[in-house]
């Protein structure tokens, strides 16, 4: 195995580390709820635990992170920590509107919206291959999302709310999907760790000003209980997990990565099933089954070639 490879191998395998991890954020967010957290409240205190401790980190370890020009600080703390600010709210109201399963499965149409913009924007190559791949990742993760026993129909739903819960699940999707493409071209310039540090405090900034405009001031957790709760989110998903997936579009394309970080639905699902007794349906262990197929074929595919080479970090 060559050395653009083996890199090749351990972006995708970084990519399916932040997935996993991100797969725990259902479980922790759902123990979190049942503490009395509120659900504006719960992405705010998250990204204020994992932004002061990537502020710490900097301070005695790595105090270059806080230099960054206009430009970065633009794209990164700007463009980036809206991103990260709107997936906090939309995914909340996808979840009210659509339902856990409804929302996450229209999350996961963001692997074909990245396929769809990579070429434009970043010149990679939209192979048959890749946007099959993606298609097949996507309705994957929504079955297995959409399959679990003892769900609420979509019918059960009021039609307004439903609209809500639709627009808000496309809108974190969105949401993801830009991040990933600009991290694809922001990591390799400023680094994956100031790259994650102005986003993170650009979106508590954001979510600092708009929640209470808008009459949602982020209440802190109510139990000793929900604060565990609250920084294990802030550690995995907001920390582990991002470095995890920088490390990944750093090493592989923005399409590979966001195939491969789709398997955190599996992972939500296993966890459910083994923590919260919640089961998957006939349809959902196919859509398991097809997510990671999905996954294990591109890394068969990609992992023998060399297309792009790994990009230095600062």
């Amino acid at each position: 195995m060559t050395n653009d490879q083996r890199s090749r191998v351990i972006g995708y395998l970084c990519a399916l580390g932040a997935g996993s991890v991100w797969g725990t954020t259902g479980p922790l967010s759902t123990k979190l709820y049942a503490e009395g957290a509120a659900i504006t409240g719960i992405g705010f205190w998250r990204l204020m635990l994992g932004t002061g401790g990537l502020a710490l980190w900097a301070v005695l370890f790595q105090r270059d992170v806080f230099k960054v020009d206009r430009k970065g600080l633009l794209l990164m703390g700007g463009l980036g920590g809206a991103m990260v600010a709107l997936f906090e709210v939309a995914y909340q109201f996808g979840i009210a509107g659509a339902g856990v399963a409804g929302a996450a499965a229209l999350l996961y149409t963001a692997p074909v919206m990245v396929a769809l913009v990579a070429k434009p924007l970043l010149g990679e190559r939209l192979t048959p291959l890749r946007f099959a791949l993606a298609v097949v990742v996507m309705i994957g993760a929504a079955m297995t999302v959409t399959g679990k026993s003892g769900t609420v129909t979509q019918s059960a739903i009021a039609l307004p709310s439903l609209v809500v819960g639709i627009v808000g699940g496309l809108l974190a999707a969105v949401s993801y999907a830009t991040t990933t493409v600009l991290a694809r071209w922001t990591v390799p310039r400023y680094g994956s760790y100031r790259m994650l540090f102005w986003e993170a405090l650009g979106g508590v900034v954001i979510l600092a000003v708009v929640l209470p405009l808008a009459g949602h001031a982020p209440a802190p957790p109510p139990t000793s209980a929900a604060w565990l709760y609250v920084l294990a989110l802030a550690a995995g998903g907001v920390v582990l997990a991002n470095f995890l997936f920088f490390a990944g579009v750093r090493r592989i394309e923005a399409t590979l990565t966001a195939v491969a970080a789709t398997i955190e639905p599996v992972c939500g699902a296993l966890l459910a099933f083994l923590l919260l007794s919640q089961g998957l349906t006939l349809l959902g262990w196919v859509g398991l089954l097809m997510v990671v197929g999905g996954v294990a074929a591109g890394y068969l595919r990609e992992g023998r070639d060399s297309v792009v080479a790994v990009q230095p970090e600062p």
